[in-house]
């Protein structure tokens, strides 16, 4: 089986401020803001949709081909996925920029300030898909370039091949044109609830008509599980998997594509047996901090996937 993700690839510097953004920002200046904060520590994360994707896979023991850009700093990264298993032949690097990198600030009450440097994700994979694709590739478009996320799309439809659309953080910057060309003859098209809705609002779709374009619309939300809403309209509820605690969410989204991703491969018909494999990773992603920082062997997560649904997930 054939894996192909198609996103972004960046660091996540994550920084703590010990006080409070609000006392050290005027309200009557704010037209002219000049503040400074200083942070007690920083810690560096492998992040992006992509990675987060793919490192996930990997622990389910289907490691899969990323195509996007990287930049001259990528080689800790590099290393990173290499370790896990995940080619990195179809990862461009761009020598005069550094890998996109999110700068995360968050205060003593948990506010966030957040600036996102693009670098090479600036710059299209153009990687040629030829040699690639068989019959059996599963495919995943998420956030990255947004040239590659156009062009693959169309190579995909093209080439017969099965693919997710999850548009994500990219949501604000496509066109509601952009959006309804990678929608039409997608596999699956996946978000989180509040996305959902921002994607019928730009593209004037009623979820009927968004299925219509679509195989299945899955939707995400949270602690709540999420829904599959197949063509003819049945709604699959799936609930979420019991958690030992949620020290940070961030990431389960892209883990929970994974599991989904692991399902297609099993048993591409049995879109609620995979649903239920994304339950479960993501589960593992939000007991801990950082995207990639979270583990497990393939025996633990059958036991935690049987705990939680009674059967053997494979």
């Amino acid at each position: 089986m054939n894996i192909l993700i198609t996103g972004s690839l960046a660091f996540d510097r994550i920084m703590n401020f010990p006080g409070k953004f609000e006392e050290n920002i005027l309200p009557e200046s704010i037209h002219r803001l000049n503040v400074s904060f200083t942070v007690g520590s920083m810690n560096e994360n492998f992040g992006g949709t992509a990675g987060n994707i793919a490192y996930a896979l990997s622990l389910l023991g289907s490691p899969p081909k990323i195509i996007a850009s990287a930049g001259r700093d990528f080689g800790t990264y590099s290393n990173w996925l290499i370790k896990h298993n995940i080619p990195i032949d179809n990862i461009k690097i761009i020598d005069d920029e550094t890998t996109a990198c999110a700068y995360i600030t968050t205060d003593s009450v948990s506010n966030q300030i957040t600036v996102f440097n693009l670098g090479a994700m600036k710059y299209s994979a153009q990687f040629n898909l030829e040699g690639l694709i068989s019959k059996d590739t599963v495919a995943i478009i998420a956030p990255g370039n947004l040239d590659d996320m156009l062009h693959y799309s169309r190579a995909y439809k093209q080439n017969g091949v099965d693919y997710i659309f999850d548009p994500g953080q990219t949501l604000p910057i496509l066109s509601s044109e952009q959006l309804i060309e990678m929608i039409t003859g997608s596999r699956i098209f996946i978000s989180n609830d509040y996305e959902l809705e921002l994607t019928l609002d730009k593209t004037s779709l009623t979820l009927m008509q968004m299925t219509k374009k679509t195989g299945i619309i899955i939707t995400t939300k949270a602690e709540h599980g999420c829904a599959v809403i197949q063509k003819e309209g049945k709604t699959i509820n799936v609930p979420s998997v019991k958690v030992k605690a949620v020290v940070e969410p961030t990431g389960a989204g892209d883990a929970f594509r994974a599991g989904l991703i692991k399902g297609l491969i099993i048993d591409k018909n049995n879109i609620e047996h995979a649903a239920k494999l994304g339950a479960t990773s993501a589960a593992y992603c939000v007991e801990t901090s950082g995207t990639q920082h979270y583990t497990f062997s393939l025996n633990e997560y059958k036991a935690r996937f049987k705990e939680a649904f009674g059967v053997i997930p494979f």
